[in-house]
Order: C-alpha cells, then structure tokens, then sequence
C-alpha cells in the first residue's frame, strides 16, 4: 500500500536536480510552486527535471521569497528527505543576494560598496578585473557613478549579486495620463495583473526598487504594463523595442490610450531621428555602425534627453552591444518587460545586473485559466523524409541535415490539410527558410512577409490580415516578436531555428491574444532526423507553463 509519501510528486537530488513526476495527482500545484525558484531542463513523458541555480535562487529572492520559505516548499513535496547538500546550498547561494550593498554618498560622483563580510572583502580586492574601480575603505569601497553596472556586472559573476540601494534619477517631468475610453471610444481599464505587474516593478519608489523585469505572456499586454508606470512616473521616456512595426504598435497604443498627441511621440529609426517626450526607437538602429572598428553613433540616443524611464520590450533580445550602454545608464528607471527569460546567449545574469531582476511573472496555463489569453491546443505532427531524400539526408553533415528535415516538401500538404480545417480561422505560417517560405507562398497564393519585405508593404499586409481580408498570410521569423496579430488562431510551424525556446514561446504567442475562440499552434517536424531533437528542446518553454503537446504521426 502506497504511503502519503510515496505519492508526493518531487524527488530532490543531491546535484541541484529535481525530477517531478507528471503522473502525480499533486503534479501542477507542485510545478507552480517549484517554477518560482527553479529552471526546467528536459520535459519527457513521465519525469520532467528542473534545477536549482544561482540565478533561479536569487530571482526568487528579488521577489522576496526566502531560501527558508523555499526549503520549506520542497519538504512539503518530496517523497525522500531532502539532501543535507542541498538545504545548505540553497541557503547559502540566496544568503549571498543583498551580501553586497550598493549605498548613495555625500558626494553625488561616488557610491559606497558595503561588504560586510572580511572574506568577501579580500576577494574583491584581490581580482584583477575590480582592482581599479574599487577604492579601498573600512568596510567596503568607494566606486565612481559611471562605475556602477560593469561592477554589479561582475560581481555576480563572482556569485554576490549587488543589491543596489542607491538612488535613480527622476529625469525630465512629462505630464501623462491615460484614458478612461479608448480614441475609438471603447471603454479602457487595466487589468489586475498588469497594475500588480506596475507595482512590484514600482515598489514604494524607495531605493532598490524602479528597475527589473516584468515576465507576462504574449498577448497578456506587455505595453499596458509599460504604460501604467509611465502613468505612475510622469517622466519623459525612451523605449526600445525589435523593429519598425513594434515601434508603430506603441505608437498606436499610446495614441489611443493615453492623453499623449503626436508631437510628444519621437520615432528614431532609420526613416526618422524624432527625438521627443516619449521616444520610440529599435535595438537595430542603436547597434548600427558603419564598421566594425567604429563606435555605435547612435548610443548617443541614450543622452540625448533626460529621461525618468527607459523600457526595454522584448528585453530577452536585448543585443549584447547594448549591455554595454546600459551599464552606463544605471541612475535610470529600467523596466523590461518578455514573455521569457531564456536567453540563446546565456547572458541572463547580465539581465538581472544590469536592467534588473524579476519582478512579476505568471504562468501562461494560469493566465489561459483565468482568460486573459486564448486557450492554446498544441500539436506537433511528425512526417517521414521521402524516400529519394533519404539517402541525401545520410549523407550529410549536421547543419545541412537539419536544411533537409526542415525543408521536407510533405510538409506543404500537412499545412494544405490544416488550412483545409481551419477555414474559418485566421492563419498564419511561420518558417525559417525563405526558399521554403516562397514555395508556401505561391503554391496557396498567399502574402509572404520577409526580412526583405519594405515596412508599407509589410504594415499593409498586417492591417489587411487584422481586418479579415486575408486570412492566411506566410512570415518568416521578422514576426517572432512584438507584432500584434489579435485575431490570428491558428499558427503553423514549418521550420524553427536550432532549438530555441524563446522562439517556440514568441510562436505560440502570435495565437494568444484573448478571443472567443480556442488557438492551434501545430509544429511539424520532419521524423528521425535531428529535427525531432532540436524540437524537443523547443518544446521545453511550452512545459514550463504548464501545456502539453499532442504528438501525431502523418502517414498518409
């Protein structure tokens, strides 16, 4: 007979791991539990396995969740004692957040790094990279302002995330409101969630709080969450966003939601260098120069104005150039604002250091059950190469194999056959590959929006795909990020990069947005190639908050 023990989901590993068994009946409770704390690894059919890390910890405990409150979620759901390895890890990894203080001074060119601990303090003496911005005093260091970010960018490499407590600048005032009833005359109110989302990035005002990073779903209404704090903070700001149609969508959104007219909005792309009250511009154009061995002439952007605010969309894509820059600008209120964390480049330490840490996150499954977001039914069909495919496909090396999987040509009468059941809903087919991609396009007479697509006719297809004049259009991966498709239900995946989980989750949620009906996101994958591997990797985000794919084998 099985004990209450026995059936409790979590088996916590003396390595950090977790394996949380997905047939237990106490399997999602425990999974929202242990996700504020912990990093999904691999999601098979019966054990999926999170990890315990450094930067998971000190996430959790920015949103102050202590290292005893997280022992004491784990007890609860383990079937074995906890490792005594483990206990101790966790509370000493979450002890080192706020071990180092960064404090204002008398004089305004200097901050104060108070380290209490004596070992500590040889440490940071002795490395070379701090040598010569540290200025020895009792108790800790001096350090200059412009000093700021690349020190708490090295600190935590070292493993002591700084908690910063000096002050952030106000920046120039800029009256702003927003609306009760939109322009077009609907009614306008935030949800609880964004203004929760608004407060925890706010805080009380007082030091250490007015940057981080606000994790929502696509869909769930990134820019509200934006807009709220400029509606709290009044204060001229700059935002950065991926490309040109996300700079026109907030645009658009603050036109039509707040008291804010068109003279006070700047575009600074590479049409226009508008620079107003609130300017809206692209990490393109802020990374562009005309060599590798020039500057970035445009980081200029960032001193330009005084600005109270800066918001970083889709802050998971924030190019590393940009790191740089913004470790300079750390007396600046910084608000990112992704639907992941994830990162290709491993750089998300850099993200807490240096934009800030976690504020406010809620699981997709959470938001879908509440409906704020569509209800996502995900699939992933699985098709054999051709027969005189096969040995082509032998034969060659890794990158050319997956070219091949992905380019599998059964794959156009797979997305044939769904767009033949979803005639009523509102397409959209998503690839890598543009020679793929314009096959697509002409063999079912359809738009194709590329990289190479120039903005109006690109913008013309959106608003014309808005409206319902058409229904299926073809995009590459231009339209991962931060493009508003509201009535798009239906998303078919032909091809995806190596893997990557922040695309699968820019993917799903081009279906999210909030409608009456159900949204279908359906992957096809070439089967028994490497494709399937990059594939499962992809599908880890999906698990993460909480859906499940249904796997089919196309045989026909």
């Amino acid at each position: 007979m099985f004990t209450e023990d026995y059936l409790k989901p979590i088996i916590v590993q003396s390595d950090n791991s977790i394996l949380l068994d997905v047939h237990s009946r106490y399997f999602e409770e425990a999974r929202a539990d242990i996700g504020s704390f912990t990093e999904l690894e691999k999601s098979p059919e019966h054990m999926h396995t999170y990890r315990i890390t450094p930067l998971s910890l000190w996430n959790a405990a920015s949103a102050g969740i202590s290292g005893g409150r997280i022992v004491e979620i784990l007890e609860c759901w383990s079937r074995f004692p906890l490792p005594e390895n483990v206990i101790h890890s966790i509370l000493d990894t979450i002890s080192r957040f706020g071990k180092i203080r960064l404090l204002p001074t008398e004089d305004e060119n200097l901050f104060f790094l108070l380290v209490e601990d004596n070992y500590i303090e040889s440490e940071l003496i002795s490395n070379k990279a701090l040598k010569e911005k540290l200025i020895p005093a009792e108790h800790g260091f001096y350090i200059r302002i412009y000093h700021r970010g690349t020190v708490k960018q090295q600190l935590i490499k070292l493993g002591f995330p700084v908690k910063d407590e000096a002050p952030l600048s106000n920046g120039e005032r800029f009256p702003f409101s927003l609306r009760e009833r939109t322009k077009g005359g609907y009614p306008f109110k935030i949800r609880s969630y964004q203004a929760e989302a608004a407060e925890s990035f706010l805080g009380n005002n007082q030091p250490g709080t007015g940057f981080g990073t606000v994790v929502l779903p696509c869909g769930a209404g990134k820019t509200i969450v934006g807009m709220a704090v400029m509606d709290r903070l009044k204060t001229s700001t700059l935002i950065l966003s991926t490309n040109i149609a996300a700079v026109h969508q907030w645009m658009d959104e603050l036109l039509d939601k707040s008291n804010i007219t068109r003279e006070d909005i700047g575009e600074y792309t590479g049409d226009l260098k508008e620079i107003r009250p609130i300017t809206v511009s692209t990490y393109q154009i802020l990374t562009w120069r005309s060599s590798k061995e020039e500057d970035f002439p445009h980081f200029a952007l960032f001193r330009r104005k005084n600005w109270g605010l800066i918001i970083y969309d889709e802050v998971h894509l924030l190019p590393a150039p940009v790191f740089r820059v913004t470790a300079e600008i750390q007396a600046i209120r910084r608000l990112g604002l992704t639907a992941t964390l994830v990162r290709e480049d491993n750089r998300e330490d850099d993200v807490f250091s240096l934009v800030g840490p976690k504020r406010y996150d809620v699981p997709w499954k959470e938001m879908e059950i509440k409906g704020w977001i569509a209800e996502a039914n995900c699939y992933e069909i699985r098709v054999g190469l051709p027969s005189n495919m096969k040995i082509h496909y032998a034969v060659a090396d890794n990158r050319e194999k997956f070219r091949i999987a992905s380019e599998n040509p059964l794959k156009i009468e797979i997305t044939r056959q769904i767009i033949k059941n979803h005639r009523e809903d509102s397409i959209i087919i998503i690839g890598q590959y543009l020679s793929q991609l314009k096959t697509i396009a002409s063999e079912f007479r359809i738009p194709l929006i590329t990289g190479n697509t120039p903005n109006p006719e690109r913008e013309l297809i959106y608003n014309e795909f808005r409206k319902g004049g058409v229904k299926v259009i073809v995009v590459s991966k231009v339209a991962n990020f931060a493009i508003d498709l509201p009535d798009a239900s239906v998303a078919i995946q032909v091809s995806g990069t190596f893997g990557s989980r922040q695309e699968e989750a820019q993917r799903l949620g081009r279906i999210l947005r909030p409608k009456r009906k159900n949204s279908y996101f359906f992957s096809i994958v070439s089967r028994y190639t490497v494709e399937e591997g990059f594939a499962a990797n992809r599908q880890k985000f999906l698990t993460e908050q909480g859906y499940k794919y249904h796997i089919e084998i196309w045989d026909k």
